[in-house]
């Protein structure tokens, strides 16, 4: 389990592929402190496992999954990431429950100063969009963040000038791609409530009793 709370900027050293598989290379310097082969890090809010060490970095496996639902597909050598290892147990709890689970992308659509903030705007699915409300916390490739603001296609967060500093969200520009997870706590509470229904069933399923039961 992550919160989101990013620890430094590492940089991609390579990103190797044999398919829409294989592993990748992260300089780094803080993330590497007490860390061991098997523990993880969160790149980008992406959870990988460490598969080796060296001095200035770490190596982890990418599938294809993982290609699918985030953007590390468009990262190249020396793209700044954002960098976090899991919780510690005795550690502080400054963000949200994050699991470095990506469930998509969305893209930024613009960046605008207000004083000394910036409003960040993203377009995103209603699959990502639906779950995330105003106030709520969203995690932006590996950043948790407040919700300032949502519209029927987008959602804005605000960014204070040492979230800025600390990572890689204000380097980006329109048109890019960024990994959204959604606050786990409101997917859990839609499947539970039946408003989500499971991947395997279908509108099959659709009937005159469902129908009533809820007032139609």
């Amino acid at each position: 389990m992550f919160t989101g709370i990013v620890e430094e900027k590492g940089t991609i050293k390579h990103i190797s592929l044999t398919g829409t598989s294989g592993s990748i290379a992260v300089k780094a310097r803080k993330v590497l402190e007490n860390t061991r082969i098997g523990d993880s890090i969160a790149v980008n809010g992406i959870c990988l496992t460490v598969t080796s060490l060296q001095p200035d970095g770490f190596t982890a496996d990418v599938m294809a999954e993982t290609m699918r639902r985030s953007s590390l597909g468009s990262c190249r050598a020396g793209t700044a990431v954002n960098l976090e290892r899991a919780m510690a147990a005795d550690g502080r709890f400054g963000g949200h429950i994050v699991s470095g689970h990506i469930d998509g992308t969305g893209t930024i659509e613009s960046l605008t100063r207000e004083e000394n903030a910036v409003w960040v705007k993203i377009r995103t699915s209603q699959e990502i969009l639906h779950l995330i409300v105003q106030k709520g916390s969203i995690c932006i490739d590996g950043i948790s963040l407040t919700v300032a603001d949502v519209t029927s296609d987008t959602f804005s967060v605000s960014v204070i000038p040492h979230t800025g500093e600390e990572t890689t969200l204000l380097s980006r520009k329109p048109g890019d791609l960024v990994n959204l997870e959604n606050d786990v706590i409101g997917k859990y509470v839609e499947r539970l409530l039946g408003l989500a229904a499971p991947a395997e069933e279908s509108n099959d399923n659709l009937s005159m009793d469902l129908l009533r039961e809820f007032g139609f």
